[in-house]
């Protein structure tokens, strides 16, 4: 007899192949698949999962053949990464070529490889080593791709937690720790001679969770609420993660990128916690990660960059129970390992447009850098004379994009035929 497993998959098959899935299409939402759990579901029903969500884009944390090989034809993007430990033996231009052989070059262009993250959160490892190995095991991929013909297709960089940042608030105050400069600045030639963008891994969580008294949790969960007014380009935040992507564009303008993509590599919210874990409940959540879906279906840009889409990836599809540390690790997920819901976040909702897109305002003052990102053969300069306008970075508000709308009043009616389906399959024997 056919199982209610078997069952709920096959509606999950029926569903995202047909008109009526459960949110339609977000071009600039990924979503990270960890996989340290010993009781995930098979990549094949993960891609069930993916395929009913419309999600277009995921990351994973290694180059597992089974996840290769199962979404080969699927259409979705992914970024797989080389682990922490693999960088020092990748320096090798040699050992490089034979991992780009093994592990890439066999699966595509079937499956849709779209990048490559060399190692996670190098930058802040405290193993001087490992960040030494960085820009070399970098340039070794790059050239691999490049011998096989693939660099056209397949981006190298590597995710940095905000912790790179030696001050975040205000947002134009972004500045890179002083003891990285000399790597990050070979970091970010390499990223800007390959057209690649510069991740970071963005929380807004754990500054709530060490202020809880001083940051207001409406804030940092998109709700409406009062915001900041950066006080040297007067630009209005409504948002945590907005202000944190700017302080990243900000430090990167000092160093002399500007113009440099970057993207959210990781964001999240925990929905359990330890005691000492402030704002880790089902409830926040679930209003982060609603609110923030809501708004990458606007398709929204940060203030500093309105027009430019913010391309970010929430962390994570499912809870992990075996990852180490805090209660907080193992309940990022938007699932339970076996494909359930970890709280409801209300997909439906999220049809209608968000009327609170991020604001600013555009008076000018006197601030202490005016960064200039001058159109040029080389990276953006940046100028560091006293100003009395803020930096020249786009300022104008975008205009809220309108989300696609799909057959949601049909949803109903498909659910009804096929749990009518199940009570028959379920009566007859197989």
């Amino acid at each position: 007899m056919i199982t209610f497993k078997q069952f709920h998959f096959f509606l999950l098959y029926a569903l995202c192949f047909s008109d009526f899935g459960l949110m339609p299409e977000v071009e600039a939402l990924g979503i990270n698949y960890g996989q340290i759990g010993n009781n995930l579901l098979p990549p094949e029903d993960v891609l069930v999962l993916l395929s009913s969500l419309k999600v277009t884009k995921t990351r994973i944390y290694d180059t597992n053949p089974q996840i290769l090989t199962a979404f080969a034809n699927s259409g979705i993007e992914l970024i797989v990464t080389v682990e922490n430990e693999n960088l020092n033996v990748l320096m090798n231009p040699e050992q490089a070529l034979q991992w780009v052989a093994a592990h890439i070059k066999p699966y595509f262009p079937a499956t849709r490889i779209t990048g490559i993250s060399v190692g996670n959160e190098i930058f802040t490892s405290s193993d001087s080593s490992l960040m030494s190995s960085l820009v070399p095991a970098m340039i070794s991929i790059h050239g691999a791709l490049v011998q096989l013909g693939l660099d056209s297709y397949i981006q190298v960089s590597s995710a940095s937690s905000l912790g790179v940042l030696a001050d975040s608030f205000p947002p134009s105050a972004g500045t890179f720790e002083s003891d990285l400069n000399g790597l990050m600045s070979q970091f970010l030639q390499f990223l800007w001679n390959t057209k690649a963008p510069f991740w970071i891994n963005a929380y807004p969580y754990f500054a709530y969770k060490d202020d809880p008294n001083r940051i207001s949790l409406d804030y940092v969960l998109f709700n409406p609420n009062t915001g900041m007014v950066d006080p040297y380009t007067k630009v209005h935040y409504d948002n945590m993660l907005y202000a944190q992507v700017d302080a990243v564009i900000f430090a990167l303008s000092r160093m002399g990128y500007g113009s440099m993509e970057v993207r959210v590599s990781e964001t999240g919210w925990p929905s359990k916690g330890d005691p000492n874990e402030y704002g880790a409940t089902l409830q926040n959540a679930a209003i982060y990660n609603r609110n923030l879906l809501r708004r990458q279906m606007n398709n929204e840009g940060t203030p500093l960059r309105p027009h430019q889409k913010l391309e970010v990836y929430v962390f994570a599809l499912f809870n992990e129970d075996m990852k180490p540390g805090p209660t907080s690790e193992r309940n990022y997920g938007l699932y339970h390992p076996d494909g359930t819901m970890a709280y409801n976040l209300g997909l439906s909702a999220l049809s209608t447009p968000s009327s609170t897109p991020a604001s600013i305002t555009t008076t000018p003052s006197s601030t202490p850098a005016s960064i200039t990102t001058t159109p040029s053969s080389t990276p953006a300069s940046i100028i560091t004379t006293p100003s009395s306008t803020p930096a020249s970075v786009s300022l104008t508000s975008s205009a809220t994009h309108q989300a696609r709308t799909s057959g949601y009043e049909s949803l109903g009616y498909w659910i009804f035929v096929y749990l009518l389906t199940f009570q028959v399959v379920m009566r007859r024997p197989f």
